[in-house]
């Protein structure tokens, strides 16, 4: 009975390489086609880019120099912005702050030394 068991073994054995190298070689026989066909294809189609835009030349007319920066710029808002903190005359005539105070920084006793 034991010799029955090696001869199944065995048979097993050899179904199992023989289906690995069928599988190896449909693998193999698969890239192989991949490969003809991207190299079949006209190449010059893959590599083909869209041509880069060509502005025409610029004129005299169109060196016109940037407008001078002034300080404080110019840049209107709307509405105009407040103050988060009024000034000291605005809140003596009732005006709120827009942010509440500040929380006051922690103390924690200094770190020793060692």
């Amino acid at each position: 009975m034991s010799e029955m068991s090696a001869d199944n073994r065995k048979r097993a054995l050899g179904k199992d390489l023989l289906l690995a190298a069928v599988m190896v070689a449909a693998g193999l026989a698969v890239s192989g086609l991949a490969l003809t066909e991207i190299r079949s294809t006209n190449t010059a189609e893959l590599a083909q880019a869209t041509q880069p835009l060509q502005s025409p030349p610029p004129s005299d007319q169109d060196k016109t120099p940037p407008a001078e920066s002034k300080p404080g710029g110019g840049r209107p808002t709307t509405p105009a912005p407040e103050p988060a903190r009024p000034d000291t005359q605005a809140q003596k005539e009732g005006a709120k702050p827009a942010l509440p105070p500040a929380p006051a920084e922690k103390m924690a006793p200094p770190i020793q030394q060692k």
